[in-house]
């Protein structure tokens, strides 16, 4: 049988995490695992919805020694709990906190763990071929759509990051803002404590003054595994900024004048991931640096018309790419934006991720977002929207500053105030929340 540990550590008394009440070591935490493995119901499909860090590793362990696959959609809201219910009929869901699970059976994360850890005497060894995770899509160019890990592949590519961030002699306390049941969470935090000798904290900061309390909290080296919209807030928030000896980013592009302001202000290099929940994480680049990514080990790109597909080190099989993209040999390749970013107004073509850009670079614009609305009638076919968040700054004021930057018929008709966009935990503005979003907000088009 071909099997990989559950953890990559040498030791059983080496630190997995960091809770509030000091380090976890590795046989507490599998004591736990095995308390927790014992208590799950019948069912083959585990929904992780634990929102600390630990307990929600703990959970996802607990899923792995027990033959169980763990369920991870991007969003928990009804209507995906009732599309999870209806593709895994024996789902039941773990919980950590007052989660309305509708139907579903349930789980409560237990207070306490029945097994002594001093007993713990081995780390399991789980299947390679074993179904571990299936991640769901974030949605923002359409519906989730289901994706499943082994275990092997995600151990590879837990490998594969910390080599690339060369964390195997000099061990990071990672500090994570995204939420573990997300790709990039799941791989930068859990499996980089897993396989990659990295200890994290337990807690989700999300505003910048939790942000700032949890890397407070855990001894140096740290790094802080966030989003540029949890970042841009973070420097923005105007608060005395920890020392960090690392920083990591994704889920969107950061621009480089962001990148080089956390540089400066943590004194700390920045390194972003680049992605997506189909193949994994695949490259990451010093953003300060070089405009090009670099692959991971093992990984290869490969071009065949307008697609690039992905294939080897730890993803499984072959992926076709959704971003346009230019390879330059040597492993290093740019990105020109998504295929489904590309819009074409009078014949004229651009890309949403480039009008974003443009847009937030306008100063006084603390956020923003182009948008295509779906629900229009014929004349307002091929019009483009912008929702907007800049306290103090007029509509027209905007307008003329984007008029300086972009073609005038990719300028917004109608631009829209608001006092924040819909984004998820991740950071994503997702499409059904932007068009619920901009139906509820378009009335304001002209205040």
């Amino acid at each position: 049988m071909n099997a990989l540990p559950l953890l990559g550590h040498a030791s059983l008394d080496d630190i997995l995490a960091w809770r509030s009440s000091g380090p976890i070591r590795v046989r507490e935490f599998l004591a736990d695992v095995d308390a927790l493995a014992a208590q799950f119901p019948v069912g083959r499909n585990v929904l992780n919805v634990c929102q600390d860090r630990y307990r929600f590793t703990v959970g996802f362990a607990a899923g792995l020694v027990s033959g169980r696959t763990s369920l991870q959609p991007a969003a928990q809201s009804t209507e995906t709990l009732r599309q999870v219910r209806a593709a895994c009929p024996d789902v039941f869901c773990l919980c950590d906190g007052d989660f309305d699970s509708l139907d579903l059976p349930r789980l409560d994360f237990p207070e306490r763990v029945a097994v002594d850890p001093e007993k713990v005497v081995k780390i399991p060894e789980i299947r390679a071929d074993q179904v571990a995770a299936c991640l769901f899509t974030s949605g923002s160019t359409g519906l989730p759509m289901p994706h499943q890990k082994t275990w092997g592949g995600l151990v590879r590519s837990g490998r594969a990051e910390a080599e690339t961030l060369a964390m195997f002699v000099r061990s990071h306390t990672v500090v994570g803002t995204v939420p573990p049941q997300h790709s990039y969470g799941l791989e930068s935090t859990v499996l980089l404590a897993l396989h990659g000798n990295c200890p994290f904290w337990s807690g989700k900061p999300f505003y910048p003054q939790d942000i700032v309390a949890a890397l407070d909290a855990v001894p140096r080296p740290r790094m802080l595994v966030t989003t540029p919209f949890h970042l841009s807030a973070l420097l923005a928030s105007g608060l005395d900024l920890p020392a960090v000896d690392l920083l990591l980013s994704a889920t969107a592009p950061l621009s480089t004048r962001l990148a080089a302001e956390a540089e400066r202000r943590f004194a700390a290099p920045l390194r972003e991931i680049y992605g997506c929940t189909e193949a994994g994480q695949i490259a990451s680049r010093r953003t300060t640096a070089d405009r090009s990514w670099q692959l991971l080990p093992d990984v290869r790109l490969e071009q065949d018309g307008d697609q690039a597909t992905v294939s080897g080190g730890h993803v499984d099989g072959r992926v076709v790419l959704s971003d346009h993209i230019e390879i330059l040999g040597d492993g290093r390749f740019l990105l020109h934006g998504r295929h489904a970013d590309l819009v074409n107004i009078a014949g004229k073509r651009s890309s949403l991720a480039y009008l974003n850009h443009q847009i937030a670079a306008l100063p006084g614009v603390t956020d923003a977002v182009f948008f295509m609305p779906g629900d229009e009638t014929a004349e307002d076919i091929g019009r483009l929207c912008a929702l907007v968040v800049a306290p103090g700054i007029e509509r027209r004021q905007l307008l003329a500053a984007l008029r300086e930057r972009i073609d005038p018929v990719f300028l917004p008709r109608p631009l829209i105030l608001v006092n924040a966009l819909p984004r998820n935990a991740t950071g994503k503005l997702t499409r059904d929340s932007l068009q619920a979003f901009y139906a509820a907000h378009k009335s304001d088009a002209g205040r």
